[in-house]
Formats: structure tokens, sequence, C-alpha cells
């Protein structure tokens, strides 16, 4: 079988294309700063899209230290959540119960419906991407979890 001058010449520019492609659009190094107040001390956030602060779409990523914990809480929109690397575990509910929280590994997904009660915990360093419709406000359910760093 013989493979044509021209049909390598396509492959090779298909592959040179897709290259050129991808460098184009490619996604500068993400600007990772201290997550808002409302979360507990230690966590990283950094925006893709959106602005979570204003109405519309939003995307953001979360880096989560290992023991990181959110207790229960909820939003008045879906929260869609995306673990990109580590391990995030979550519950539903307005109490911790950690023998029922949901594992969930790299490329895992779940949507937090809107005004339900849930909470989380990554084991081990965990990078999680979330979006949704803005703006972002997270209530706790018990008033006394709210960080020191919100209420000032």
């Amino acid at each position: 079988m013989r493979f044509p001058i021209a049909a390598a010449l396509l492959v090779a520019f298909a592959g040179a294309n897709a290259s050129a492609q991808a460098a184009k659009h490619s996604q500068p190094e993400l600007k990772w700063g201290p997550a808002p107040a409302v979360f507990p001390a230690g966590a990283q956030m950094a925006v893709l899209q959106g602005d979570p602060t204003k109405n519309g779409l939003y995307t953001a990523r979360l880096k989560l230290p290992n023991g990181y914990m959110i207790a229960p809480h909820w939003h008045p929109t879906d929260e869609n959540v995306t673990v990109i690397s580590g391990t995030f575990k979550v519950g539903m509910g307005k109490k911790v119960d950690k023998a029922n929280m949901m594992t969930l590994n790299a490329g895992g997904f779940v949507v937090a419906p809107a005004q339900e009660a849930h909470y989380a915990e990554a084991q081990g360093p965990t990078v999680v991407q979330v979006h949704g419709m803005g703006p972002f406000q997270l209530t706790y359910v018990n008033p006394a979890d709210m960080p020191a760093a919100a209420t000032k």
C-alpha cells in the first residue's frame, strides 16, 4: 500500500495547525489569591471567567489544603463543582455526617442545588472548579461557622 505524498502533507499540516491552534488558545497562567473571607482561611482562589460578585456566569477555582473543611452552608443558586485534582468529599444536609459523604476524585462532578445545605472536605491538596450564576453567595447553616474575617 502506498501513502501518497499529498496525504502525508495533509497529515503534517493538520498536526502543525492543531499545535498552532492549541498555542493560540492556551490559557494564561492562573492568578491565585486568597479566597474571599466567607471561606475559612487557607484556601486560594482564581477566577477564570466572569465576576462571581456580579450577575452572570462565573467560573472559579479553589485550591484547598489537606483537611480543609467548609461547614454546612447553602447558596441561592445551583453550585456546579468539578474536581481538577485531589480528593473532594461532599455531603448533603445541615449537619456534618462524614460517614455519608460522597468521595470525588479528579474529574468528578457534583451539583449542589440552590437552597440545599451541603458541606465539603479536601483530602490531600485539592483543586476544584466551581461555576454557576452570580452573584456567588454562601450562607452558613450555623452563623457561628462564619469565619471571623468575614464579619469585619
